[in-house]
């Protein structure tokens, strides 16, 4: 049965971009499409615009290993910089003709007499729904896609603006206006609360001290988080100069960074970091002294084991707790919204003009809503409720059984604590394309075609999805986010914990080039009883590239008669294993 297209990408922000361009890249395909709810590519950062967006990973790591850029402005770059970084990227691989905007992905279903995804594309401006087939789905639409609503009661019959900071309503001036920020839901409903989180903390400190001040802003957040000093800094132009033009400079200086953010993982373990842990405490604390009033210093020293909530780098928050413009509120909650503002569990009300909601994103709800059903119809919410009383699992992240040639980025256990999201992403990247090799290469024949296994459909195996389960949440129960902390992490029914990576990032890196081919299984359509091991299809693979070393040095012998038979075989294998490289992926991501 004929497709629409190879490849169906479910989102064009930051993981979803990189799929596509790496597709372009290494296999130089231009079958692929890219289903895009927004107006213009960068997800997170082309969505979230609220006062003070900005990043917490240095700018020259927060980049693709593919695509390094060496104009950041500086260390830590704002959202607008960011996302002009994504587009640029997207333009100059010429990304944007295959994305479909103002798009949403309804529902993809598994045919298996096809070998194909049946994908359901809704235009969100005028409520068609059309058909696509594709041999496969990509899933890149992350975890924080969703914003969480407001549980608080009442919050239909405010009379002023209220949004969540990731939907920030521009058309509201908060000039000489009250606002209040909330960080959690109710006291009823201890899984929803957020604290002091990095969103809040951003735009804060604009909305109190900036050139445009409020008349008064008061925030309620009951849990703290750890904030550290953030050292940033704007980039010179000889920095530029040498990051742009001294071989290698970047690739050293990305290196540099990785080391100091992946150090970090070592006060996660419960058992051995706790000197590690105490030490950045006592330094968390002595911060927070120093920057803050006496008056919120208990408020804001967490009682929490440290790295269990992703550390927050101060980007002037505990000064602005100084303005007289400012209050924090730590100890009596809201419990209703009124139509001139909120009430708390003390009764207090608090006028406001505008409600600003801080309170994170539904991370539980991980695809939703989008309905994906693998083999005999079974969707992906049932599947997971089967195997895992509802805890969305993947292995590494990405590969769920019975759904052949579907494939998460950002999946479940693929988040750190401590380090670079697009560093785990170009690893699922690549891990990615190595299963896919013998597929999407059946799309574009040759010579040697016939040579190559004949596989239709990738997925992993059941045994392995679970042995892969169950050493994640072994290990997890071993590191911080298990000590009892209220965190994102925790999947609300089982208490599993469902977005942290167990272990260091370059093992998580050695996994996604080091595949376990025995734990997938290939499938060839109209043959249902066919499957190969991943092994077996690779070792097919291998021996097709061994013969194309062979027949471009008698290619080049035939065309090169003058030369002698020890040079152009050796000429011919090198060329050979670079196309080798660029079938199975590059391994360094520096």
């Amino acid at each position: 049965m004929s497709v629409d297209t190879d490849v169906l990408v479910a989102g064009a922000g930051m993981s979803g971009l990189g799929f596509a361009i790496q597709l372009v890249r290494k296999f130089g395909t231009q079958s692929f499409e890219l289903i895009e709810k927004a107006d213009d590519v960068g997800g997170t950062w082309n969505i979230n615009s609220y006062p003070g967006c900005g990043c917490d990973v240095p700018s020259h790591f927060y980049s693709y290993s593919f695509a390094l850029n060496p104009h950041w402005s500086r260390k830590y770059s704002m959202q607008s910089e960011i996302q002009a970084y994504f587009r640029s990227v997207a333009d100059k691989y010429n990304i944007i003709p295959h994305i479909r905007f103002h798009s949403t992905v309804e529902k993809a279903t598994w045919e298996e007499e096809s070998s194909t995804w049946l994908i359901l594309v809704k235009d969100t401006r005028t409520g068609v729904i059309q058909q696509r087939r594709s041999k496969v789905f990509i899933s890149a639409v992350g975890a924080l896609s969703v914003p969480k609503a407001c549980e608080i009661p009442g919050s239909e019959d405010f009379k002023g603006h209220i949004f969540h900071s990731a939907r920030w309503d521009h058309g509201f001036e908060w000039e000489g206006k009250d606002v209040v920020v909330l960080e959690r839901s109710t006291s009823s409903f201890p899984s929803s609360i957020q604290g002091n989180g990095c969103s809040a903390t951003q735009f804060v400190p604009i909305l109190t001290t900036g050139s445009r001040p409020v008349h008064h802003l008061t925030q309620f957040a009951r849990q703290a988080q750890f904030l550290s000093a953030r050292t940033d800094f704007a980039y010179s132009s000889s920095f530029k100069s040498l990051m742009r033009y001294v071989p290698l400079a970047m690739r050293l200086y990305r290196a540099k960074l990785y080391a100091d953010m992946e150090r970090d993982f070592a006060g996660f373990d419960i058992a051995t970091g706790a000197s590690i842990r105490e030490g950045l405490k006592q330094e968390n604390r002595a911060y927070v002294e120093r920057m803050a009033p006496e008056r919120y210093v208990e408020a804001l020293v967490p009682r929490t084991m440290i790295g269990c909530k992703r550390k927050v780098l101060d980007t002037g928050y505990l000064a602005c707790l100084h303005s007289e413009n400012m209050e924090l509120v730590a100890d009596d909650p809201v419990v209703g919204i009124e139509e001139e503002g909120v009430v708390t569990e003390a009764g207090r009300k608090v006028k406001a003009d505008a409600i600003v909601l801080a309170t994170g994103f539904a991370t539980h709800q991980m695809l939703f809503p989008m309905e994906i059903r693998g083999k005999e119809g079974v969707s992906l919410n049932d599947h997971w409720e089967k195997v895992s009383a509802g805890a969305p699992s993947a292995y590494l992240g990405t590969c769920v059984p019975s759904f052949p040639n579907f494939f998460i980025l950002m999946g479940p256990n693929t988040v750190t604590g401590h380090l670079s999201v697009i560093f785990t992403v170009e690893c699922q990247i690549n891990f990615t394309l190595r299963l896919l090799a013998p597929i999407l290469r059946s799309s574009r024949p040759s010579l040697l075609s016939p040579l190559l296994p004949s596989s239709s459909n990738v997925a992993v195996s059941t045994q392995a999805a679970r042995h892969d389960s169950d050493w994640l949440q072994s290990r997890l129960t071993k590191l911080v986010w298990s000590s009892g902390c209220s965190n994102w992490a925790l999947h609300p029914e089982t208490g599993q914990n469902i977005m942290m990576y167990p272990d260091w990032q370059y093992m998580f890196w050695l996994r996604s080039i080091w595949v376990r081919w025995g734990d997938f299984e290939y499938g060839v359509v109209g043959k249902e009883k066919e499957v190969k091991r991943g092994q077996d299809v690779m070792k097919r693979v291998g021996m097709v590239g061994g013969l194309t070393a062979i027949a471009a040095a008698v290619a080049m012998m035939l065309a090169e008669g003058n030369s002698t038979l020890g040079s152009v075989i050796s000429d011919a294998t090198g060329k050979a294993n670079e196309a080798t490289s660029s079938l199975i992926s590059r391994r360094w991501i520096f």
